[in-house]
């Protein structure tokens, strides 16, 4: 490909605004479109339900030290974990910084993208006036996310209480004082959920199909992930073996806490981080239960047979990886276990199609959705060779995951935080671009100077 291309970047999500800052870097004509009126994607806290899945406490679970961009560092004043509020302001910050803020279209929805048979894209979208619009571009990034189509759990039966996804959890108030909550799941959003309530609620219940493995956000008073990161360099099944010794020593045997003992090795599946839970199953705050078996008018059955009263049912059961725009028939990654993509981010038969962030690290993903928005730029302006057999390649990343993930489409963009990176790094080399490894425990930097955000940022 050559200069002079006109890319197309879906979203202004974190993964988005990376992805328009190195277009911009790179010399290239960008437009990004972004339904919503905020950079920030799943940041944007709205107490409507239907945009973000952030709720008025969230905390972002990946340290600041892994989770700001390389090359533009958090404030010094920001806490080890900021919440929502200092992240659309972090991230804003960045768009105006690298001059990508103005190339934005807020309140613009694609609603079709379709390759042309010349080459090229056909997007169509809806204006801020929802007037229908058509373009033509010569490259895609797609950066909508992943977080944002709730998958709802298909169970027998119906309930007469009110039932709700975690996509469309913004907090608990009065309606929640003294209720029955059920928490269906064990991921970060369930825990979250569960511990929220229970601050108000009469009683709360979590129901988990499966064991999980519970990471506190600081071991030895450091964030969890800049302590795991001093033992990147051990191979993984020690590394495994070493970190579930860690939580047994830390935690004890989960038997003590009415749940289920994980006998698979932790990173196997994406752990849960949350400092709370733990504490409010031990004080009686939130009562374990298994699995649901069925839905029964005002009360739930389980699969060992008991029947329990509940006001609140909230599924906590994760997304669906969809692109509205797309047909169907051309990208499907709905019920993949693999997404078939190289680096998570090129795709076999389509060079001039991006998805960018679309990857789940144990770890923040908008860092190295930066080297991957990099390394598509530099193909873009003719730097980079993908394989000349992409299928093949795809296949082999697929049947060599980082870790043995669990089966199942949750795990089908899974990656390890510093495999992945230390990946894009050496496809970076072969463009020229040595971006360098990190030393222990903390994300080094580019090779230029990382700039201080110059823009007031939030600090509520």
């Amino acid at each position: 490909m050559s200069v002079g291309k006109r890319v197309c970047v879906i979203g202004a999500g974190p993964a988005g605004i990376a992805a328009a800052k190195n277009c911009a870097q790179s010399g290239l004509d960008f437009v990004v479109f972004e339904k919503n009126d905020k950079v920030g994607g799943n940041w944007v806290f709205n107490a409507k339900t239907g945009h973000s899945s952030v709720y008025e406490n969230t905390h972002i679970i990946s340290s600041k030290a892994w989770s700001e961009y390389e090359d533009f560092p958090m404030p010094p004043d920001y806490p080890d974990y900021p919440n929502h509020r200092q992240l659309q302001a972090y991230f804003e910050s960045y768009a105006k910084h690298f001059h990508v803020y103005d190339r934005i279209r807020f309140n613009h929805a694609v609603t079709s993208v379709k390759p042309r048979s010349q080459g090229g894209w056909d997007v169509v979208y809806a204006d801020a006036e929802g007037l229908e619009r058509a373009e033509i571009f010569d490259v895609m990034m797609i950066a909508n996310g992943h977080h944002w189509n709730p998958k709802f759990p298909d169970y027998e039966g119906t309930f007469d209480g009110t039932m709700m996804h975690s996509h469309d959890f913004k907090g608990v108030d009065d309606e929640w004082r003294g209720k029955n909550v059920l928490v269906i799941g064990a991921g970060n959003s369930a825990c979250d959920v569960a511990v929220e309530s229970a601050r108000v609620a009469g009683k709360v219940c979590i129901s988990m199909r499966s064991p999980q493995w519970f990471v506190p956000k600081f071991i030895f008073g450091q964030p969890s992930d800049v302590f795991a990161a001093r033992t990147k360099w051990l191979p993984p099944p020690i590394k495994q073996r070493t970190f579930k010794a860690l939580l047994t020593l830390l935690q004890g045997s989960y038997t003590k806490y009415g749940l289920p003992v994980n006998t698979d090795l932790p990173l196997n599946h994406h752990p849960t981080l949350n400092s709370d839970f733990l504490d409010f199953v031990r004080h009686g705050r939130i009562k374990p239960r298994p699995g649901v078996a069925r839905l029964d008018g005002d009360a739930v059955v389980f699969t060992d047979g008991t029947r329990e009263r509940f006001d609140i049912v909230c599924a906590c059961t994760g997304f669906w990886i969809t692109f509205p725009f797309f047909e169907q028939s051309f990208v499907d990654f709905k019920n993949s276990e693999r997404v078939p993509l190289l680096y998570k981010m090129l795709h076999a038969e389509h060079p001039t199609l991006y998805f960018i962030g679309l990857f789940q690290p144990i770890g923040c993903i908008w860092p190295l959705a930066d080297y991957q928005a990099r390394l598509a730029c530099q193909e873009i302006l003719g730097n980079y060779t993908r394989p000349a057999d992409m299928k093949a390649a795809i296949k082999r990343e697929m049947d060599h995951p980082h870790f043995k993930f669990s089966p199942g489409s949750r795990h089908s963009t899974q990656v390890d935080y510093h495999r992945f990176r230390a990946e894009l790094a050496a496809q970076l080399k072969t463009c020229g671009i040595d971006i360098g490894a990190p030393p222990q425990g903390m994300p080094t930097r580019y090779k230029v100077t990382p700039v201080q955000p110059t823009l007031p940022l939030a600090h509520a």
